[in-house]
Protein backbone atom coordinates (compact mmCIF):
# COMPACT_ATOMS: atom_id res chain seq x y z
CA UNK A 1 0.00 0.00 0.00
CA UNK A 2 2.80 2.42 0.90
CA UNK A 3 4.58 1.74 -2.39
CA UNK A 4 1.37 2.43 -4.33
CA UNK A 5 0.83 5.65 -2.39
CA UNK A 6 4.43 6.71 -3.04
CA UNK A 7 4.03 5.96 -6.76
CA UNK A 8 0.84 8.02 -6.91
CA UNK A 9 2.52 10.93 -5.11
CA UNK A 10 5.48 10.81 -7.50
CA UNK A 11 3.09 10.83 -10.45
CA UNK A 12 1.33 13.89 -9.11
CA UNK A 13 4.58 15.79 -8.48
CA UNK A 14 5.94 14.86 -11.88
CA UNK A 15 8.87 12.83 -10.54
CA UNK A 16 7.54 9.89 -12.55
CA UNK A 17 5.88 10.55 -15.88
CA UNK A 18 4.44 8.41 -18.67
CA UNK A 19 4.33 10.00 -22.11
CA UNK A 20 0.67 9.50 -23.01
CA UNK A 21 0.38 12.63 -25.14
CA UNK A 22 3.71 12.28 -26.94
CA UNK A 23 2.88 8.76 -28.16
CA UNK A 24 -0.59 9.64 -29.42
CA UNK A 25 -0.03 8.03 -32.83
CA UNK A 26 0.43 4.66 -31.16
CA UNK A 27 -2.86 5.01 -29.27
CA UNK A 28 -4.67 6.22 -32.39
CA UNK A 29 -3.44 3.15 -34.28
CA UNK A 30 -4.63 0.77 -31.54
CA UNK A 31 -8.05 2.42 -31.47
CA UNK A 32 -8.25 2.32 -35.27
CA UNK A 33 -7.68 -1.45 -35.26
CA UNK A 34 -10.36 -2.00 -32.59
CA UNK A 35 -12.78 0.26 -34.44
CA UNK A 36 -12.19 -1.63 -37.70
CA UNK A 37 -12.93 -4.92 -35.94
CA UNK A 38 -16.09 -3.44 -34.43
CA UNK A 39 -17.19 -2.02 -37.79
CA UNK A 40 -16.54 -5.36 -39.48
CA UNK A 41 -18.64 -7.15 -36.86
CA UNK A 42 -21.49 -4.70 -37.43
CA UNK A 43 -21.34 -4.98 -41.22
CA UNK A 44 -20.83 -8.72 -41.65
CA UNK A 45 -22.51 -10.14 -38.55
CA UNK A 46 -24.78 -7.37 -37.37
CA UNK A 47 -26.62 -6.92 -34.12
CA UNK A 48 -29.06 -9.51 -32.84
CA UNK A 49 -32.27 -7.65 -32.03
CA UNK A 50 -34.41 -9.02 -29.25
CA UNK A 51 -38.08 -9.75 -29.51
CA UNK A 52 -38.89 -6.25 -28.29
CA UNK A 53 -37.37 -4.77 -31.47
CA UNK A 54 -38.31 -7.31 -34.14
CA UNK A 55 -41.64 -8.47 -32.70
CA UNK A 56 -42.88 -12.00 -32.20
CA UNK A 57 -44.11 -14.44 -29.56
CA UNK A 58 -42.33 -15.69 -26.46
CA UNK A 59 -43.08 -18.80 -24.41
CA UNK A 60 -41.48 -19.84 -21.12
CA UNK A 61 -41.72 -23.51 -20.10
CA UNK A 62 -41.06 -24.18 -16.43
CA UNK A 63 -40.93 -27.96 -16.58
CA UNK A 64 -37.85 -29.94 -15.56
CA UNK A 65 -38.47 -32.31 -18.46
CA UNK A 66 -38.24 -29.52 -21.02
CA UNK A 67 -35.04 -29.25 -23.03
CA UNK A 68 -33.81 -27.15 -25.91
CA UNK A 69 -33.89 -30.06 -28.36
CA UNK A 70 -37.35 -31.15 -27.19
CA UNK A 71 -38.84 -27.68 -27.57
CA UNK A 72 -37.24 -27.34 -30.99
CA UNK A 73 -38.84 -30.60 -32.06
CA UNK A 74 -42.28 -29.39 -30.92
CA UNK A 75 -41.92 -26.10 -32.80
CA UNK A 76 -40.92 -27.94 -35.96
CA UNK A 77 -43.94 -30.25 -35.73
CA UNK A 78 -46.39 -27.38 -35.11
CA UNK A 79 -45.00 -24.49 -37.16
CA UNK A 80 -43.04 -26.32 -39.84
CA UNK A 81 -39.82 -24.69 -41.02
CA UNK A 82 -39.77 -21.74 -38.58
CA UNK A 83 -36.34 -21.32 -36.91
CA UNK A 84 -37.02 -20.42 -33.27
CA UNK A 85 -34.66 -18.95 -30.67
CA UNK A 86 -34.50 -21.31 -27.68
CA UNK A 87 -32.49 -20.67 -24.52
CA UNK A 88 -32.21 -22.19 -21.06
CA UNK A 89 -32.69 -19.37 -18.52
CA UNK A 90 -32.62 -20.07 -14.79
CA UNK A 91 -33.88 -23.66 -14.98
CA UNK A 92 -36.54 -22.76 -17.53
CA UNK A 93 -36.64 -22.91 -21.30
CA UNK A 94 -37.49 -19.73 -23.19
CA UNK A 95 -38.83 -19.98 -26.72
CA UNK A 96 -39.04 -17.04 -29.13
CA UNK A 97 -40.74 -17.26 -32.50
CA UNK A 98 -41.80 -14.80 -35.17
CA UNK A 99 -45.26 -13.27 -34.86
CA UNK A 100 -47.96 -15.96 -34.69
CA UNK A 101 -51.66 -15.92 -35.29
CA UNK A 102 -54.04 -16.69 -32.44
CA UNK A 103 -54.66 -20.18 -33.87
CA UNK A 104 -50.93 -20.96 -34.09
CA UNK A 105 -50.37 -19.68 -30.56
CA UNK A 106 -53.14 -21.88 -29.10
CA UNK A 107 -51.93 -24.95 -31.00
CA UNK A 108 -48.31 -24.45 -29.88
CA UNK A 109 -49.35 -23.98 -26.23
CA UNK A 110 -51.40 -27.20 -26.23
CA UNK A 111 -48.57 -29.19 -27.82
CA UNK A 112 -45.97 -27.85 -25.33
CA UNK A 113 -48.32 -28.62 -22.43
CA UNK A 114 -48.92 -32.16 -23.65
CA UNK A 115 -45.30 -32.94 -24.49
CA UNK A 116 -43.74 -31.74 -21.21
CA UNK A 117 -46.58 -32.46 -18.80
CA UNK A 118 -47.44 -28.93 -17.71
CA UNK A 119 -50.80 -27.18 -17.69
CA UNK A 120 -51.47 -24.39 -20.14
CA UNK A 121 -51.84 -22.01 -17.19
CA UNK A 122 -48.24 -22.77 -16.17
CA UNK A 123 -46.96 -21.74 -19.59
CA UNK A 124 -45.93 -18.10 -19.83
CA UNK A 125 -46.73 -16.64 -23.22
CA UNK A 126 -46.63 -13.08 -24.55
CA UNK A 127 -46.80 -11.41 -27.92
CA UNK A 128 -44.84 -8.28 -28.79
CA UNK A 129 -45.38 -6.17 -31.87
CA UNK A 130 -42.49 -4.57 -33.77
CA UNK A 131 -44.03 -1.13 -33.33
CA UNK A 132 -43.13 -1.19 -29.62
CA UNK A 133 -39.45 -1.76 -30.39
CA UNK A 134 -39.52 0.93 -33.06
CA UNK A 135 -40.91 3.39 -30.51
CA UNK A 136 -38.17 2.48 -28.01
CA UNK A 137 -35.53 2.94 -30.71
CA UNK A 138 -36.90 6.33 -31.72
CA UNK A 139 -36.92 7.57 -28.13
CA UNK A 140 -33.42 6.26 -27.49
CA UNK A 141 -32.03 8.02 -30.57
CA UNK A 142 -33.82 11.24 -29.63
CA UNK A 143 -32.45 11.10 -26.10
CA UNK A 144 -28.94 10.43 -27.42
CA UNK A 145 -29.01 13.42 -29.78
CA UNK A 146 -30.33 15.76 -27.08
CA UNK A 147 -27.66 14.49 -24.71
CA UNK A 148 -24.85 15.10 -27.19
CA UNK A 149 -26.03 18.62 -28.04
CA UNK A 150 -26.28 19.59 -24.37
CA UNK A 151 -22.84 18.12 -23.64
CA UNK A 152 -21.24 20.05 -26.50
CA UNK A 153 -22.82 23.29 -25.31
CA UNK A 154 -21.80 22.68 -21.70
CA UNK A 155 -18.18 21.85 -22.51
CA UNK A 156 -17.89 24.75 -24.94
CA UNK A 157 -19.13 27.21 -22.31
CA UNK A 158 -17.35 25.84 -19.24
CA UNK A 159 -14.13 24.81 -21.01
CA UNK A 160 -13.67 25.52 -24.73
CA UNK A 161 -14.80 24.17 -28.07
CA UNK A 162 -11.65 22.07 -28.58
CA UNK A 163 -12.31 20.18 -25.36
CA UNK A 164 -15.91 19.65 -26.51
CA UNK A 165 -14.69 18.20 -29.82
CA UNK A 166 -12.17 15.90 -28.11
CA UNK A 167 -14.77 14.73 -25.57
CA UNK A 168 -17.32 14.00 -28.31
CA UNK A 169 -14.75 12.05 -30.31
CA UNK A 170 -13.91 9.94 -27.25
CA UNK A 171 -17.62 9.45 -26.56
CA UNK A 172 -18.39 8.20 -30.07
CA UNK A 173 -15.24 6.06 -29.91
CA UNK A 174 -16.55 4.34 -26.76
CA UNK A 175 -20.04 3.84 -28.17
CA UNK A 176 -18.80 2.38 -31.47
CA UNK A 177 -16.48 -0.11 -29.77
CA UNK A 178 -19.15 -1.20 -27.28
CA UNK A 179 -21.75 -1.75 -30.01
CA UNK A 180 -19.19 -3.61 -32.12
CA UNK A 181 -18.30 -5.97 -29.28
CA UNK A 182 -22.01 -6.58 -28.71
CA UNK A 183 -22.33 -7.60 -32.35
CA UNK A 184 -19.18 -9.73 -32.13
CA UNK A 185 -20.34 -11.82 -29.16
CA UNK A 186 -23.89 -12.12 -30.52
CA UNK A 187 -25.80 -10.95 -27.43
CA UNK A 188 -29.38 -9.87 -28.03
CA UNK A 189 -30.09 -6.16 -28.10
CA UNK A 190 -32.89 -5.51 -25.62
CA UNK A 191 -34.21 -2.39 -23.85
CA UNK A 192 -31.74 -3.21 -21.04
CA UNK A 193 -28.94 -3.00 -23.62
CA UNK A 194 -30.11 0.47 -24.69
CA UNK A 195 -30.11 1.56 -21.04
CA UNK A 196 -26.54 0.26 -20.70
CA UNK A 197 -25.40 2.16 -23.80
CA UNK A 198 -26.84 5.43 -22.52
CA UNK A 199 -25.30 4.84 -19.08
CA UNK A 200 -21.77 4.35 -20.39
CA UNK A 201 -21.98 7.67 -22.24
CA UNK A 202 -22.36 9.46 -18.93
CA UNK A 203 -19.51 7.52 -17.33
CA UNK A 204 -17.13 8.10 -20.22
CA UNK A 205 -17.90 11.81 -20.24
CA UNK A 206 -17.44 12.08 -16.48
CA UNK A 207 -13.96 10.56 -16.56
CA UNK A 208 -12.92 12.77 -19.49
CA UNK A 209 -14.17 15.96 -17.83
CA UNK A 210 -12.15 15.21 -14.68
CA UNK A 211 -8.97 14.95 -16.74
CA UNK A 212 -9.83 18.07 -18.75
CA UNK A 213 -10.39 20.06 -15.58
CA UNK A 214 -6.84 19.21 -14.47
CA UNK A 215 -5.54 20.12 -17.93
CA UNK A 216 -7.21 23.53 -17.62
CA UNK A 217 -5.65 24.03 -14.20
CA UNK A 218 -2.15 23.14 -15.45
CA UNK A 219 -2.38 25.32 -18.57
CA UNK A 220 -3.80 28.47 -16.97
CA UNK A 221 -1.48 31.36 -17.90
CA UNK A 222 0.83 29.03 -19.82
CA UNK A 223 1.29 31.37 -22.78
CA UNK A 224 2.73 34.08 -20.51
CA UNK A 225 5.91 32.05 -20.00
CA UNK A 226 8.32 29.97 -22.01
CA UNK A 227 8.94 26.89 -19.90
CA UNK A 228 6.48 24.23 -21.06
CA UNK A 229 4.41 23.45 -24.12
CA UNK A 230 0.71 22.74 -23.96
CA UNK A 231 1.29 19.06 -24.65
CA UNK A 232 3.70 18.75 -21.73
CA UNK A 233 1.28 20.43 -19.31
CA UNK A 234 -1.58 18.26 -20.59
CA UNK A 235 0.50 15.11 -20.23
CA UNK A 236 1.24 16.03 -16.62
CA UNK A 237 -2.52 16.37 -16.00
CA UNK A 238 -3.10 12.83 -17.32
CA UNK A 239 -0.36 11.49 -15.04
CA UNK A 240 -1.78 13.35 -12.05
CA UNK A 241 -5.25 11.86 -12.57
CA UNK A 242 -4.03 8.41 -13.64
CA UNK A 243 -4.34 6.75 -10.24
CA UNK A 244 -7.77 8.26 -9.70
CA UNK A 245 -8.96 6.98 -13.10
CA UNK A 246 -7.66 3.47 -12.39
CA UNK A 247 -9.20 3.33 -8.91
CA UNK A 248 -12.56 4.66 -10.08
CA UNK A 249 -12.68 2.19 -12.95
CA UNK A 250 -11.82 -0.80 -10.78
CA UNK A 251 -14.45 0.15 -8.20
CA UNK A 252 -17.04 0.46 -10.97
CA UNK A 253 -16.01 -2.70 -12.84
CA UNK A 254 -16.01 -5.09 -9.87
CA UNK A 255 -19.77 -4.98 -9.13
CA UNK A 256 -20.58 -5.00 -12.84
CA UNK A 257 -18.38 -8.07 -13.30
CA UNK A 258 -20.19 -9.71 -10.37
CA UNK A 259 -23.54 -9.01 -12.03
CA UNK A 260 -22.27 -10.38 -15.32
CA UNK A 261 -20.84 -13.56 -13.79
CA UNK A 262 -23.36 -14.34 -11.08
CA UNK A 263 -26.54 -12.79 -12.42
CA UNK A 264 -26.16 -13.97 -15.99
CA UNK A 265 -23.96 -17.05 -15.57
CA UNK A 266 -25.42 -18.66 -12.46
CA UNK A 267 -28.94 -17.26 -12.21
CA UNK A 268 -29.52 -17.07 -15.93
CA UNK A 269 -31.10 -13.62 -15.78
CA UNK A 270 -31.09 -12.42 -19.37
CA UNK A 271 -31.87 -8.79 -18.53
CA UNK A 272 -28.92 -8.61 -16.13
CA UNK A 273 -26.66 -10.10 -18.77
CA UNK A 274 -27.69 -7.56 -21.40
CA UNK A 275 -27.20 -4.63 -19.04
CA UNK A 276 -23.98 -5.85 -17.42
CA UNK A 277 -22.14 -6.58 -20.66
CA UNK A 278 -22.83 -3.10 -22.03
CA UNK A 279 -21.73 -1.50 -18.76
CA UNK A 280 -18.59 -3.63 -18.39
CA UNK A 281 -17.32 -2.98 -21.91
CA UNK A 282 -18.34 0.68 -21.84
CA UNK A 283 -16.63 1.47 -18.53
CA UNK A 284 -13.40 -0.24 -19.58
CA UNK A 285 -13.34 1.47 -22.97
CA UNK A 286 -14.31 4.81 -21.41
CA UNK A 287 -11.35 4.67 -19.05
CA UNK A 288 -9.04 3.86 -21.94
CA UNK A 289 -10.35 6.73 -24.08
CA UNK A 290 -10.11 9.34 -21.31
CA UNK A 291 -6.39 8.57 -20.89
CA UNK A 292 -5.20 7.58 -24.37
CA UNK A 293 -7.60 9.33 -26.77
CA UNK A 294 -9.33 12.43 -25.36
CA UNK A 295 -6.33 14.32 -23.94
CA UNK A 296 -3.87 13.51 -26.77
CA UNK A 297 -6.52 14.61 -29.27
CA UNK A 298 -7.08 17.81 -27.29
CA UNK A 299 -3.33 18.50 -27.30
CA UNK A 300 -3.20 17.97 -31.07
CA UNK A 301 -6.00 20.49 -31.56
CA UNK A 302 -4.47 23.05 -29.20
CA UNK A 303 -0.99 22.79 -30.71
CA UNK A 304 -2.47 24.16 -33.96
CA UNK A 305 -3.47 27.36 -32.18
CA UNK A 306 -1.12 30.22 -33.23
CA UNK A 307 -0.55 31.15 -29.58
CA UNK A 308 0.53 27.59 -28.77
CA UNK A 309 2.72 27.43 -31.87
CA UNK A 310 4.51 30.58 -30.70
CA UNK A 311 4.77 29.12 -27.19
CA UNK A 312 6.39 25.95 -28.50
CA UNK A 313 8.94 27.99 -30.44
CA UNK A 314 9.82 30.02 -27.35
CA UNK A 315 10.12 26.88 -25.23
CA UNK A 316 12.39 25.12 -27.73
CA UNK A 317 14.47 28.27 -28.22
CA UNK A 318 14.93 28.76 -24.48
CA UNK A 319 15.83 25.12 -23.94
CA UNK A 320 18.38 25.35 -26.73
CA UNK A 321 19.98 28.34 -25.03
CA UNK A 322 19.91 26.62 -21.64
CA UNK A 323 21.55 23.55 -23.12
CA UNK A 324 24.36 25.68 -24.59
CA UNK A 325 24.85 27.45 -21.26
CA UNK A 326 24.91 24.18 -19.38
CA UNK A 327 27.53 22.82 -21.78
CA UNK A 328 29.75 25.88 -21.26
CA UNK A 329 29.36 25.59 -17.48
CA UNK A 330 30.38 21.95 -17.61
CA UNK A 331 33.60 22.84 -19.41
CA UNK A 332 34.32 25.55 -16.80
CA UNK A 333 33.98 23.06 -13.94
CA UNK A 334 30.42 23.94 -12.82
CA UNK A 335 27.19 22.01 -13.26
CA UNK A 336 23.55 23.10 -13.57
CA UNK A 337 20.89 21.77 -11.28
CA UNK A 338 20.08 18.22 -12.34
CA UNK A 339 17.52 15.59 -11.50
CA UNK A 340 14.52 17.92 -11.85
CA UNK A 341 12.04 17.09 -14.59
CA UNK A 342 10.26 19.80 -16.56
CA UNK A 343 6.91 18.58 -15.30
CA UNK A 344 8.07 18.56 -11.68
CA UNK A 345 9.05 22.22 -11.96
CA UNK A 346 5.40 23.08 -12.65
CA UNK A 347 4.79 22.42 -8.99
CA UNK A 348 7.84 23.99 -7.35
CA UNK A 349 7.27 26.39 -4.46
CA UNK A 350 7.20 30.10 -5.23
CA UNK A 351 10.30 30.78 -3.10
CA UNK A 352 12.38 28.01 -4.69
CA UNK A 353 14.88 28.61 -7.49
CA UNK A 354 13.38 27.68 -10.89
CA UNK A 355 15.22 25.26 -13.09
CA UNK A 356 16.01 27.89 -15.72
CA UNK A 357 17.31 30.40 -13.15
CA UNK A 358 19.64 27.78 -11.72
CA UNK A 359 21.00 27.08 -15.18
CA UNK A 360 21.43 30.79 -15.95
CA UNK A 361 23.31 31.49 -12.70
CA UNK A 362 25.60 28.51 -13.21
CA UNK A 363 26.29 29.42 -16.81
CA UNK A 364 26.94 33.16 -16.22
CA UNK A 365 30.04 34.42 -18.06
CA UNK A 366 33.26 34.98 -16.10
CA UNK A 367 34.21 38.17 -17.91
CA UNK A 368 32.39 41.40 -18.67
CA UNK A 369 30.28 41.24 -15.50
CA UNK A 370 30.60 40.09 -11.95
CA UNK A 371 29.77 36.38 -11.88
CA UNK A 372 28.00 34.54 -9.08
CA UNK A 373 31.17 32.56 -8.31
CA UNK A 374 33.26 35.80 -8.18
CA UNK A 375 30.84 37.34 -5.72
CA UNK A 376 31.01 34.19 -3.63
CA UNK A 377 34.82 34.22 -3.70
CA UNK A 378 34.91 37.88 -2.63
CA UNK A 379 32.68 37.11 0.30
CA UNK A 380 34.94 34.28 1.37
CA UNK A 381 38.06 36.50 1.08
CA UNK A 382 36.42 39.15 3.23
CA UNK A 383 35.69 36.59 5.90
CA UNK A 384 39.24 35.24 5.71
CA UNK A 385 40.85 38.69 6.07
CA UNK A 386 39.18 39.41 9.39
CA UNK A 387 41.70 39.65 12.24
CA UNK A 388 42.13 36.40 14.11
CA UNK A 389 41.40 36.40 17.78
CA UNK A 390 39.73 39.79 17.47
CA UNK A 391 36.11 40.65 17.48
CA UNK A 392 34.06 42.64 15.10
CA UNK A 393 32.07 45.66 16.15
CA UNK A 394 28.38 46.07 15.55
CA UNK A 395 27.13 49.36 14.08
CA UNK A 396 26.05 50.53 17.57
CA UNK A 397 29.60 50.17 18.90
CA UNK A 398 29.09 47.08 21.00
CA UNK A 399 31.48 44.22 20.70
CA UNK A 400 30.16 40.87 19.55
CA UNK A 401 31.01 38.10 21.97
Amino acid sequence: MSSTTSWAARLYRGDVSYDFVGKQKRWYAISAVILLISLGALLFKGLTPGIEFKGGAEFTIGSSSASVSGVRSVVKDVLGTTEPIIQEVGGKVRLQTPALTATETDKLERELSSRFGVSIDDLSARSVGPSWGAEITRKAVTGLLVFLVLVVLFLSIVFEWRMAVAAMAALLHDLAITVGIYALVGFEVTPATVIGFLTILGYSLYDTVVVFDKVRENTRGLTGGSRYTYSEAANLAVNQTLVRSINTSLVALMPVAAILAVGAGLLGAGTLKDLALALFVGIAVGTYSSIFIATPLLADLKERDPAMVALRRRVLSRRGGDASGASATGRAGGSPRAGVSDEAALHTDDDSVPLEDAVEVSAAPRSGSTSASARTGATRRTATNRPKGGSSRRPNGKRRS
